[in-house]
């Protein structure tokens, strides 16, 4: 029998949902994020981080709220992010004084200003001052600064869900950071600013729309499975896959009796919202015959009702063994307080059980010893059940035929159950199937790709291999070249001594034929001096002679 809330007592149906706990775990998104909210018309709920699933029959798996605290390192993991944390603020604030006062941009210019405006601004900012900017929005959901933060976070928000040009047309053009900042205002979720969580434009502008879960683990298309409920219809940004019917949050606690769903309309609430609006309350029982009445589930989405016992029963055989000491302490008050006003003995028992093994816990009884105690406590309600049918309460004797009727009834809702549960298998396995064929589908894929890289490879070896060959050979051209540049140089050398020792040569005998000619030139000056004035003395001796001939 699959782990339900219960089968439905106004309508004869079958249909159980699976417990979240038997929900296969998927590979998706695995987030430690325990959100409490700032709206002051919640009540804050602070939730223990858990993992969770994306089957759409799971649990819900985070609480809807503006704030997140994420999980924190060892003291010295811690002590070095703070370091770097101061080191990269004052670079940040370095850059950020950078910028003028005219060209920075608030949290409240973001909030009331025009998308288009906002948009054309931030585009020259740097990532720096952008996000400073979403950090001082991380600032304000956490709430660390009391009173304040909320008054500026509550302001925030009350001037982006006043205005009415915000819609999917005019978000296209909004920024990146922009658009994350709204979001996480409108919602009050810091994790739509965190650098690891990267949604894509169309998402983060259909989560502000409410077309999309605003559950990062869940993403749904809103109304999810298309429902028409008044709730899923009329509640903005609800989703019936992982928020409370009543609170409207959504958490991480799986595998729980933490949450009820209801068998018919696959709607989630809080136990503990179930408790305190009275939707947790005695009914008329069609199943048991040991009393007229047993404790309900009213499930306000469609006012039907479901059995809570069968519901835990189912929860504890499929969950308990994989409980810590804790989390078995904490599902048994809860099971405690579901069936504490309970008027059905078998309810009473059950109550008065789990509150017998909380305190032997507290006293040092074993989980295990425990979880077996509990296990053999509804194994002992299912065997007292046909004594009660047969001898009914008290030991009345009833009727044969009415016997027959309520055995036929027993055996018909177990086979209704089969059904049930034989409907279910084969869907999970239609699923794994596909799954299984998916995973088929790209393994060859990968297989093709890992083909087509190694071939890739190839080539890129092959053209590799060219390279170095054409390598080597201009290395070898550029020896030889540099060989006879060296031969070259040598030679030149020599021709140039040679021409410097012909043009010294040169230079000699160039001197030598012009001092020859000069003292030629000397000699024949000489000879003509010589000749001139010996002709010179004649000539005196011509006329000296003469004068004489004259005087005598």
């Amino acid at each position: 029998m699959g782990t339900s809330s219960g089968s439905n007592i106004n309508q004869q149906s079958s249909y159980k949902m699976l417990p979240p706990r038997q929900q296969p775990l998927s590979g998706g998104l695995q987030t430690s994020l325990s959100l409490v909210t700032l709206d002051p018309m919640l009540s804050p709920d602070g939730q223990e981080p858990r993992s969770n699933s994306d089957n759409v029959r799971g649990s819900p798996t985070e609480s809807a709220s503006s704030r997140e605290t994420w999980p924190t390192a060892d003291a010295s993991t811690a002590k070095k992010m703070e370091n770097r944390k101061t080191e990269i603020d004052c670079h940040e604030q370095s850059v950020i004084r950078r910028i003028s006062s005219a060209d920075k941009i608030s949290l409240r210019d973001v909030a009331r200003e025009r998308v288009d405006l906002i948009s054309e601004k931030m585009h020259p900012l740097p990532d720096e001052f952008l996000e400073e900017l979403k950090n001082g929005l991380r600032a304000i959901l956490e709430g660390n600064g009391g009173s304040q933060h909320r008054e500026e976070f509550l302001t925030l928000q009350k001037l982006v869900q006043s205005r009415t040009d915000l819609t999917a047309k005019t978000l296209i053009r909004a920024h990146r950071v922009q658009l994350e900042i709204l979001v996480a205002i409108n919602t009050g979720i810091q994790a739509f600013l965190h650098p690891n969580i990267s949604l894509s434009q169309t998402s983060l502008i259909e989560v502000f729309v409410y077309k999309r879960c605003r559950n990062i683990a869940c993403q749904n298309q809103l109304p999810a499975e298309d429902c028409t409920c008044e709730i899923c219809t009329n509640r903005n940004g609800f989703c019936k896959l992982c928020m409370c019917v009543i609170c409207n949050k959504f958490d991480f606690e799986v595998n729980t009796c933490r949450w009820i769903g209801c068998d018919l309309c696959s709607h989630w609430t809080h136990t503990d919202c179930a408790i305190r609006d009275g939707q947790i309350c005695m009914g008329p029982s069609v199943k048991s015959v040991a009393a007229p009445t047993e404790m309900l589930f009213s499930c306000r989405a469609c006012n039907r009702t479901s059995e809570l016992l069968g519901w835990v029963k189912d929860v504890f055989q499929h969950c308990a063994p994989a409980w810590d000491g804790e989390s078995l302490m904490r599902e048994l008050d809860f099971v405690s307080r579901i069936f504490r006003g309970s008027e059905d003995p078998r309810g009473r028992k059950l109550s008065w059980k789990c509150e017998d093994l909380i305190e032997k816990m507290k006293g040092g009884f074993a989980e295990s010893t425990a979880c077996r105690a509990i296990l053999m406590f509804f194994q002992e309600l299912d065997i007292d059940s046909p004594k009660n049918l047969e001898n009914g309460e008290g030991g009345r004797l009833i009727a044969p035929e009415e016997a027959c009727n309520r055995i036929a009834d027993v055996v018909q809702e177990a086979i209704r159950k089969m059904e049930m549960v034989a409907n279910e298998k084969m869907r999970v396995f239609k699923k794994a199937h596909m799954a299984l064929e998916d995973c088929d589908k790209e393994l060859e894929d990968k297989a093709r790709e890992v083909t087509e890289l190694k071939q890739e490879r190839q080539k890129k070896k092959l053209q590799i291999e060219e390279l170095e060959r054409i390598v080597r050979l201009k290395q070898a051209e550029a020896d030889m070249f540099q060989l006879k540049a060296n031969e070259a140089k040598r030679e030149a050398d020599r021709l140039q001594r040679i021409a410097l020792a012909k043009s010294d040569k040169s230079e000699e005998e160039y001197a030598s034929c012009y001092l020859k000619l000069r003292l030629s030139e000397a000699e024949a000056e000489k000879q003509y001096l010589f000749e001139k004035i010996k002709l010179q003395e004649s000539s005196c001796a011509s006329q000296s002679g003469a004068a004489v001939t004259l005087h005598r």
